[in-house]
């Protein structure tokens, strides 16, 4: 189970590798049920990307896929186009969400949104590396 001291501790190194890279992002993480645990909006982070990064965080979990790879099968003639468009809408196809694994079981995900999809991901690796 993610705890809000997990979250804290994942945050914070996700925001550590944003700061590393110069890119502001917007952070949440998600529990095993895909309900948001905590969220960080970075000074100067868009706001758009506040919906993205929960629902990638939502997604990785839901899934138990990073939204990275669930991109890459989700273009025309793959085997999950047009999942974007299922669960109304909250499926992410962009890079930046990564499941969180605990003794090898998914129990969460963590969203990262604000940068391009290779920032967006090496921040949200940052965090997973955290927990």
């Amino acid at each position: 189970m993610i705890q809000l001291a997990d979250a804290r501790r994942i945050i914070a190194a996700a925001e550590k590798k944003a700061a590393e890279i110069g890119q502001p992002m917007n952070i949440a993480v998600a529990d095993a049920g895909g309900n948001l645990v905590a969220h960080v909006r970075m000074d100067n982070a868009w706001i758009g990307s506040i919906d993205i990064s929960i629902k990638k965080a939502w997604t990785s979990r839901a899934f138990d896929i990073t939204t990275k790879d669930l991109a890459a099968n989700s273009q025309s003639g793959d085997q999950f186009f047009g999942i974007h468009a299922s669960n109304d809408g909250k499926v992410m196809i962009f890079a930046g969400g990564i499941p969180l694994k605990k003794d090898g079981k998914v129990v969460g995900g963590i969203g990262v949104s604000g940068g391009s999809g290779e920032q967006d991901h090496a921040v949200a690796e940052a965090g997973t590396a955290a927990f």
